[in-house]
């Protein structure tokens, strides 16, 4: 599907520090939600604050910490906010649908796929998507962490043409001699690792800071997608930054998306397990582009049947990639440093490949 723009709007700009929903605000951003499916393109809303809407109407002083309560507050929260985009979309003619996601959703390959078909087909009957992640259900273990991820997420899924993340700020900010500098462009394959920024408080309403921001941009990008984080207050923000207008900090789009089976391996599928390789099966997977043989493993730890994710490890501790095995880790493990033909001689069938090639993605460096 072409020309869609996933938005994400967080609870820092959303929510006030009462815990009230900043109505003038979300208001705003609806109406240029909407101005953009007048024009032909396809937005997609990812919004934060249910769990700050019902931390004020349950009577919290502050976000909770604990599960339960913050379960609580987003059952709250959730129906209220959805109430508001309804009413705030129906003045513009728009249409929004609520979409509930949880990271077991994305995970398993089927419901991945569902999860992608059922957005598609929402957007090609002209209504405007609106997702969170569904906090009444998530657990500590299948969580996103923040929206942000969810957003980064929503965009690899859908292929989308950019990645917008709205927050209390104008953007990233550098160490300056004169104090913090907005950053306005970041090339495409800096490494997170590599952008030096100013150390700035945050606002305390959300879950997302700056380093799950830098993810999700590297994220993002690495699919094809453009990103630009920028204010969620200044007025024209949205279709400003669509047009590639000098807003907030943009990050340039990978020059080779990869394809959507290996952006949804490295970063929706939860690895099970840890395979440790030696050094030459670290430059045939990434050099070479060859398969994972028994020959070249070295250990491996965890329980898991063949055919999910596990991680794979270098001799010297850092992450060469994700595969799904061939092999049960029992049969790795009995297996490890034999040749093909000694393995295939010691399995019951099938392949003596550890990890295919086709079913490998390569880490992020």
């Amino acid at each position: 599907m072409s020309d869609v723009i996933v938005i994400k709007v967080g609870s820092s700009t959303l929510v006030d520090e009462a815990g009230g929903l900043r109505e003038d605000v979300l208001a705003r951003r609806v109406a240029e939600v909407a101005g953009l499916r007048a024009q032909g393109a396809h937005p997609v809303l990812v919004s934060s604050g249910a769990i700050a809407c019902g931390i004020g109407t349950l009577g919290f002083s502050r976000r909770p910490d604990a599960l339960p309560d913050m379960q609580a507050a987003s059952a709250v929260g959730q129906g209220a906010l959805f109430a508001r985009y309804i009413a705030e979309f129906g003045r513009h003619g728009a249409v929004p649908g609520q979409v509930l996601l949880t990271s077991a959703d994305l995970e398993r390959r089927s419901s991945y796929l569902n999860a992608r078909n059922t957005l598609e087909r929402l957007v090609a009957l002209g209504a405007i998507p609106v997702i969170n992640e569904n906090d009444t259900t998530a657990t500590d273990e299948l969580t996103f962490g923040d929206n942000d991820v969810l957003a980064a997420q929503v965009a690899i899924l859908l292929r989308a043409r950019m990645l917008l993340l709205l927050t209390d700020r104008e953007g990233l900010f550098a160490p300056g001699p004169d104090g913090p500098a907005l950053i306005h462009e970041v090339p495409a394959g800096t490494a997170p690792r590599d952008i030096r920024l100013a150390d700035l408080p945050g606002s305390g309403r959300g879950t997302g800071g700056i380093a799950s921001k830098l993810a999700s941009a590297a994220m993002a990008t690495g699919s094809g997608a453009a990103c630009v984080i920028a204010s969620g207050e200044a007025d024209g923000v949205i279709p400003a930054a669509v047009a590639g207008e000098a807003v907030g900090t943009r990050f340039a789009p990978a020059d080779r998306a990869e394809g959507a089976f290996k952006l949804w391996l490295r970063h929706a599928k939860a690895a099970q397990g840890r395979v440790v390789v030696d050094a030459g099966a670290v430059r045939a997977l990434v050099q070479q582009g060859t398969s994972l043989l028994p020959v070249g493993v070295v250990s491996c730890d965890g329980l898991f049947p063949a055919g999910e994710a596990v991680l794979v490890v270098g001799p010297d501790g850092r992450e060469v990639g994700k595969g799904i095995a061939d092999l049960s880790a029992d049969e790795i493990r009995a297996v490890r440093g034999m040749r093909s033909e000694e393995a295939l001689g010691l399995l019951s069938g099938g392949s003596a490949e550890v990890i295919h090639r086709d079913r490998f993605a390569p880490a992020v460096r």
